[in-house]
């Protein structure tokens, strides 16, 4: 890994071992794209790690010029893959709150095994978030909305809650706020990891 001048955390697949530093709560925002619900988080919780990751170098660019720009310092912006990220880079139970907001759906069946939420994504989540911790998927397709119910919820680890959105339900991705604009309606999900018991 190493830190460009542009403000951008590069990983590579032999990076081990990404330091959460001394915030005690972290949040995840898997594709953030031009990272408007990074930015919203980390306003909303200056306490807070934000740690904000894409694979498109020029929304990550954007990202960082805001951030310099609006002087956000609990942000850190990564360019990395979702799947390298959660199945070997962050700790083990390092993770609070992970997003994953308006990520492309892929609607077309033969495009569907692109999608990122699997049965082997939902292991990495309760690999990086802590007992309790939260993962929040949200999109405007229904079709993609009820697989992950069905993914997430067959495994025992995990309990659907009601809602965990009343403290963020102002902050709105880039792509949200477009599919807002266009009248659709964005499903928010919001699933727990059970504490071990003791």
């Amino acid at each position: 890994m190493y830190l460009s001048k542009k403000g951008i955390e590069i990983i590579n697949p032999d990076y081990s071992v990404f330091s959460i530093g001394d915030f005690g709560v972290v949040e995840l925002d898997i594709g953030c794209g031009k990272g408007n619900f990074s930015v919203g988080l980390a306003k909303r919780f200056p306490e807070r790690l934000v740690v904000a990751f894409d694979i498109m170098p020029g929304r990550l660019g954007n990202l960082a010029k805001r951030a310099e720009r609006e002087n956000i310092s609990n942000l850190r912006i990564l360019r990395t893959d979702g799947m390298l990220m959660l199945g070997r880079i962050l700790p083990d139970s390092s993770v609070d709150r992970i997003h994953l907001v308006c990520p492309d759906p892929w609607p077309k069946g033969k495009h569907r095994c692109h999608r990122l939420v699997s049965s082997e994504f939902c292991g990495m989540l309760l690999r990086v978030l802590k007992g309790g911790g939260i993962f929040h998927f949200a999109s405007d397709d229904d079709a993609y909305c009820l697989s992950v119910k069905k993914i997430i919820g067959m495994n025992c680890d995990f309990r659907k809650i009601s809602s965990d959105e009343n403290e963020i339900s102002e902050i709105k991705s880039d792509f949200e706020m477009v599919w807002l604009s266009q009248g659709r309606v964005v499903q928010h999900l919001f699933f727990e990891k059970q504490k071990k018991a003791n």
